[in-house]
């Protein structure tokens, strides 16, 4: 070794120089903002499944056999609020049905326009693959009565609007209810407004289903006589304008007359800016046993809802059906719905409100509303799953003003309720839109 040398090892050669100066400042930066957009995305995804229409495994519906019955005697009458029905609190005493309680209540009749009814027994396959439903949940506030303290309810008046979607989804019911267009050429309603749970209601075989217009049908754009005829009567106009004035007075509410009242002239409706209405007639009705008396024991309220198919699709946007396993645990928690409520003839009425007590079939709120409102589909704006698009789907049926059996002893309290479509129910809806289960597997 030479003098002044000093010999490193082989370890301590290979070793490298660790020694670091000072970290340059834009790499911290770099770091900082790389640490903060990951925790941004975090939360925004967390945020985003809050927000997003959840996913759900949907059971199969399958028709077993359909067998044909005595024709109705449409001998029932209106009613302006049901009673008796085993609400919420009775129904947690309850056990829960079977599989074939469920496959009887979800079998179904339908009623076609000339009067003819037939019952279609189904099975139901898949439903334990079904996510369970969280428990009902309570909540201390109660509130009574369709209207109380100040009327929270908008009018929508002005056609620019209440044409437009999604107010142009509700539709008005020969037998003085609502609804809400699901597909080009079906509308969701309540059971009752069909159907008293015995009978079909009078009137219900000649059906019709009422559509706000937006234009007159003296011709199109609604200008003078002929529209783009400049001023020329069609041929035949004046017939079509009687016919027109007779569709006027459907499902007015007067039971004695049947539309025999005074004719609505339709110059002075479109010139005062007055809604009036296109009726299609109903081709089929549909509504789960569940419903009838002595079918659900007690139950009737959980099924409080049908499907009517339409001789010819109009040409307005329906709204989608969807599935929220608890609208309580969503960030806002508002439902909305838009109906044609009694004390405010003719007009499309539209409220929004929380709900106050919910369990897996039925949604207790204090929406204000007056008979006329039931049968008007219940919905909620959330986002597409991976999108930032909001859409609105329905998630329920306003059944309407309802007397409760609250502890199954007879004791009655009243609340404003609407029936939820739960899994089950949807794949129920869709069938019967659809025709075949293989439509409704999302």
């Amino acid at each position: 070794c030479l003098p002044g040398i000093t010999h490193q090892s082989d370890a301590s050669r290979a070793r490298p120089n660790v020694n670091m100066g000072p970290i340059p400042l834009y790499i911290l930066l770099l770091v900082t903002v790389l640490t903060v957009v990951v925790a941004v995305t975090t939360e925004e995804s967390r945020v985003d499944d809050q927000y997003s229409w959840p996913q759900w495994k949907v059971p199969l519906v399958r028709k077993r056999r359909t067998v044909p019955l005595s024709s109705p005697n449409f001998s029932a009458h209106p009613q302006q609020e049901l009673s008796g029905t085993c609400g919420i609190e009775c129904q947690r005493r309850l056990p829960s049905p079977s599989l074939n309680d469920l496959e009887q209540f979800m079998s179904y009749e339908t009623v076609y326009e000339n009067g003819t009814r037939t019952y279609t027994s189904i099975s139901v396959h898949g439903l334990n693959e079904v996510t369970m439903w969280s428990k009902n949940t309570s909540s201390s506030s109660r509130h009574k009565r369709e209207l109380y303290g100040t009327d929270t309810r908008f009018t929508i008046a002005d056609k620019q609007y209440s044409t437009k979607y999604p107010f142009s989804t509700s539709v008005k019911i020969s037998t003085g209810c609502s609804g809400v267009l699901v597909s080009p050429k079906h509308v969701l309603t309540a059971a009752h407004c069909i159907h008293d749970g015995k009978d079909y209601l009078d009137g219900v075989q000649k059906l019709r289903v009422g559509i706000l217009k937006e234009k007159s049908r003296r011709g199109k754009g609604g200008k003078g006589r002929g529209g783009n005829e400049k001023g020329k009567r069609r041929k035949g106009g004046k017939g079509k304008e009687e016919a027109l004035e007779k569709e006027e007075n459907v499902g007015k509410g007067d039971s004695k007359g049947r539309g025999k009242g005074k004719k609505i002239r339709i110059r002075r409706s479109v010139d005062s800016g007055k809604p009036s209405f296109k009726w299609t007639r109903v081709k089929q009705t549909q509504i789960p046993k569940g419903w009838f008396k002595g079918a659900s024991n007690g139950l009737t309220a959980d099924y409080d809802y049908a499907v009517l198919e339409l001789k010819r699709a109009p040409k307005v946007n329906y709204m989608d059906i969807g599935v929220i396993p608890s609208i309580k645990k969503l960030p806002a928690g508002r439902i909305h719905f838009s109906g044609f409520d009694d004390d405010r003839p003719g007009n499309l009425v539209y409220r929004f409100c929380s709900v106050s007590e919910e369990s897996k079939d039925l949604l207790y709120q204090y929406c204000d509303a007056k008979p006329g409102s039931s049968g008007s589909g219940v919905y909620i704006r959330l986002k597409e799953p991976g999108k930032k698009k909001w859409k609105r789907k329905i998630i329920g049926v306003f059944s309407g003003h309802q007397w409760v059996d609250v502890n199954g002893d007879g004791m009655q309290q009243d609340y404003n309720v609407a029936v939820r479509i739960t899994p089950l129910k949807y794949a129920q809806i869709c069938y019967w839109v659809h025709g075949e289960s293989s439509e409704c597997q999302e």
